[in-house]
């Protein structure tokens, strides 16, 4: 019989990178199987305009109210239901300093429980530090997305390394769907970034560099795709969208930029990704060490132009796209009128080993795996126990 899995996340309809990780992993490491369930996690009622759920996605068996005090209590009551229990970790979805209310989660789960790490500080204060490394011990394994994040874990933390596991962020198919027409006559060039808008996405340095292609004909469309953050809305509205329209405006290129304020669902996303001939990435972050962007990018085999950010550095240092320095608009037009201009080149950088093992499905599989080690490992003592 297959192990069920409870899973402890934010969760669609809620908008964020998390929410969609943890849906996409889940739907294909349950496979339609019953039994499995979410814990969602919900800071407010808030929860209009997200996107709709594969049919074989689990339910949601319980809501954790993270504004309200004592959540955590029924949320481990709801997972130690499941066979093993996977936990999504970023900082700012737990309550308490630093997150901490997820400490009395995992020491009350009764089951094998992976906790999955989406950012890993490289100056953490102390009680981030405190909290993660209480996370990994208690945990019975811990994933990283990059081997940057796993050097990070291991070098400024006090963590035992034997409990942690390399699992790439997974990424979506993209096969069957028709490629940008970039050999048709009169192509417009179409470069594209997408994902919640917010201070840090570094939107304004791919406009900046957009101005320094005025002499590329046929002129680059360049489509900046995504809602503004939920909490980045809440708390300085559409500030961040408006100035960037404003500096598209001062630069000259507004007419080149096509701005989707929408939160695009699966299929839609994939059509826009391959409509695409290069992806941008123009961070601000010195510290982002997982891109689910990046990923869905090199595994759709669409060349990218990313910031020096830990991630990009990791996987696009074996060929599929140009890494340049922060902040650094004439570095990024160079690189993309390099993707654009040379001839062969966009075929050199889409090439990376290993690229189906980015799929969710080989991605749910290690999961598998690790659930089940994890599960095997426990039931000698549980054999034990009984017998005792």
């Amino acid at each position: 019989m297959p192990a069920t899995y409870g899973f402890l996340s934010t969760y669609p309809p809620t908008q964020c990178g998390l929410a969609t990780f943890n849906a996409a992993l889940a739907t294909h490491l349950v496979a339609g199987s019953p039994g499995s369930g979410v814990v969602r996690l919900l800071a407010s009622d808030n929860t209009s305009g997200g996107i709709e759920l594969d049919g074989a996605a689990p339910r949601v068996v319980h809501t954790w109210h993270t504004d309200r005090p004592g959540g955590w209590v029924a949320a481990t009551t709801a997972l130690n239901r499941f066979d093993v229990v996977i936990v999504q970790h970023e900082y700012g979805i737990y309550p308490g300093d630093a997150g901490a209310e997820i400490l009395p989660v995992l020491r009350g789960l009764r089951v094998p429980v992976i906790v999955v790490l989406h950012t890993v500080l490289t100056h953490p204060d102390q009680q981030q530090r405190t909290v993660l490394e209480q996370i990994v011990a208690t945990a019975d394994a811990v994933v990283t997305m990059t081997d940057t994040a796993r050097t990070r874990l291991t070098g400024f933390y006090d963590v035992d390394p034997r409990k942690i596991t390399v699992i790439p962020h997974g990424a979506a198919s993209h096969a069957g769907l028709p490629r940008s027409a970039a050999d048709e006559p009169n192509h417009r060039p179409h470069l594209l970034t997408w994902g919640l808008l917010g201070p840090g996405k570094g939107i304004e340095w791919s406009l900046r560099a957009l101005a320094f292609l005025d002499d590329v004909e046929p002129r680059p469309i360049y489509t900046v795709a995504g809602r503004t953050h939920p909490s980045v809305l809440q708390q300085q509205g559409d500030a961040y969208r408006d100035s960037l329209k404003a500096i598209a405006e001062e630069r000259g290129v507004a007419d080149c930029v096509r701005w989707a304020d929408v939160y695009l669902d699966p299929d839609e996303l994939s059509r826009l990704i391959t409509s695409a001939d290069a992806v941008v990435l123009p961070y601000d972050s010195t510290e982002q060490v997982t891109s689910g962007v990046l990923i869905e990018a090199v595994a759709a085999g669409i060349p990218v132009v990313a910031t020096e950010f830990p991630h990009a550095v990791e996987l696009l240092a074996d060929g599929p796209g140009l890494l340049v320095p922060h902040q650094d608009p004439e570095a990024m037009a160079m690189a993309i009128r390099r993707v654009l201009a040379e001839p062969g080149l966009p075929g050199r950088l889409t090439g990376l080993a290993g690229g189906p093992t980015l799929r969710w499905p080989a991605v749910a599989a290690r999961y598998s795996s690790l659930a089940a080690r994890l599960t095997a490992a426990r039931r000698p003592l549980a054999v034990q126990t009984i017998s005792a």
